[in-house]
């Protein structure tokens, strides 16, 4: 097997074009803490319409990655699809920060819609265009460089936020803000890039190592990771036979442990990301506070993230995997535990700056080392088709979790929510474990002689 794709960047700018996804990210980022916060607050919502206007973006999302990935296989205008998708995000958003009143509560939530439907327009052409525009020597180290830029942009969205919303301002023109920054990157895209003459499509990011982790990588709202690519589901009798055929060859075989532990991974981080904003404000941090609170979490992220391509090759990708999934259910566990203590806003602060941060740092060791195992695990397979087949389970996650912390947000708790997140998680530690033996015991019947035990191959 080869090395895993490389997350540290030769130069941290591969091109200098790629400087214009650091504005938008940052106003991706604002808007994933400041939506929760202008319906708790100027709004007087609750933790349930949090929960609705999450998922009813993830549905959104769903169909609309659909359309935009056939969009981008068809007309390889990549330039033309940044330039919708960020002049979208800056209108959008001035309409959103237009909100002021619960009476327009069904205003915000069907603009927030609009802002699913063109989002990922955005993230296929950003992801084939880096494919298109480096050789496959270049990619890793491009996408590393990509990722990076989004990681910036994110951190300086909600260091934006901490220090805005610390003067006192509102929310509204901290939202204009953030579509000036959305603007910013239109800008930057009509003067700096222009497409390749030689387009691929979206099969071809399946394809590539460092294309597929970058990919999977990406979030869009609530910092609740949505693994989607564009599914164009076959629902002929051809098509529903082939799916029999692959549920019998799958038996046994690693991929169906991966994706249910993924699925898993995702339905947890939905429902505990979901619930987290309104759980922060019902504790008494303010607007500031709670934008610090995700800072901790981003920057934690992107200090983790160079090192853990390093990592994944070091310990191995099966162990890491398991080692990030454990440190993050016990992160949701020490949230939970915070729920049972009254503590003075300063201590809160604190305690959820520390949890928030060790849940950063996980999901950066966890989003490299699970794509490495799903990447190897679709070796000599279809993988557009098995891509879709995990696109679907991460659009089925994130709707349940968002209907999930809804529910508990009517008949449950915080407490609930949290404790749920965590125990759901640690589910998930077996059957990466399984994977591991499926895949040793797959590869002993191909050799025809005994492998090591699991653990022992994992550095692969």
């Amino acid at each position: 097997m080869e090395n895993p794709p490389s997350t540290r960047p030769r130069r941290l700018l591969a091109r200098n074009w790629l400087v214009a996804f650091v504005p938008v990210n940052a106003a991706t980022s604002g808007l994933g803490v400041a939506l929760p916060l202008l319906i708790l607050i100027p709004l007087h919502g609750a933790w349930t319409d949090v929960a609705l206007a999450a998922g009813l973006f993830n549905g959104v999302v769903i169909v609309a990655s659909m359309f935009w990935g056939w969009v981008s296989d068809r007309f390889p205008t990549r330039r033309k699809l940044l330039l919708l998708n960020y002049l979208g995000f800056g209108v959008l958003y001035l309409g959103l920060a237009a909100v002021h009143t619960h009476a327009e509560l069904p205003l915000l939530l069907t603009l927030y819609a609009v802002v699913g439907a063109i989002s990922p327009a955005g993230t296929s052409a950003s992801n084939l265009l880096i494919l298109e525009k480096f050789t496959p020597s270049e990619r890793p180290s491009a996408y590393a460089s990509f990722q990076l830029m989004s990681i910036l942009g994110s951190v300086g969205g909600l260091l934006a936020g901490v220090v805005w919303l610390d003067e006192n301002l509102a929310l509204s023109p901290f939202l204009i803000l953030l579509a000036a920054l959305a603007f910013a990157s239109v800008a930057a895209v009509w003067f700096g890039i222009r497409d390749s003459p030689h387009p691929r499509t979206t099969r071809h990011v399946a394809a590539d190592p460092a294309g597929l982790a970058s990919r999977i990588r990406h979030s869009l709202a609530f910092h609740g990771p949505v693994p989607f690519f564009p599914v164009r589901p076959d629902l002929s009798r051809a098509g529903w036979g082939r799916l029999r055929r692959w549920a019998r060859e799958e038996a046994h075989h690693e991929l169906p442990l991966i994706l249910g532990a993924s699925f898993l991974f995702n339905l947890t981080s939905n429902l505990f990301n979901i619930t987290y904003t309104p759980y922060l404000y019902a504790a008494g941090l303010g607007a500031s506070s709670i934008f610090l609170v995700n800072l901790a979490n981003n920057a934690t992220q992107g200090l983790a993230y160079p090192s853990s391509g390093t990592l994944t090759g070091r310990l191995g990708a099966n162990p890491l995997v398991r080692e990030a999934s454990y440190a993050r259910s016990l992160g949701y566990f020490a949230v939970a535990g915070l729920t049972f203590v009254p503590l003075v806003a300063g201590a809160v602060l604190f305690a959820n700056l520390i949890a928030y941060a060790i849940l950063g740092a996980a999901i950066a060791f966890y989003s490299t080392a699970s794509s490495i195992l799903l990447f190897r695990a679709l070796e000599g397979r279809e993988a557009g088709t098995l891509l879709g087949v995990n696109s679907a389970l991460g659009g089925i996650a994130a709707i349940a979790g968002a209907a999930l912390s809804g529910a508990l947000s009517v008949f449950g708790s915080f407490r609930w929510a949290f404790l749920l997140s965590a125990g759901g998680l640690l589910v998930s530690l077996p059957l990466w474990a399984a994977a591991a033996e499926a895949r040793r015991r797959r590869i002993e019947a191909a050799d025809g002689r005994p492998s090591p035990p699991a653990g022992a191959t994992q550095r692969d």
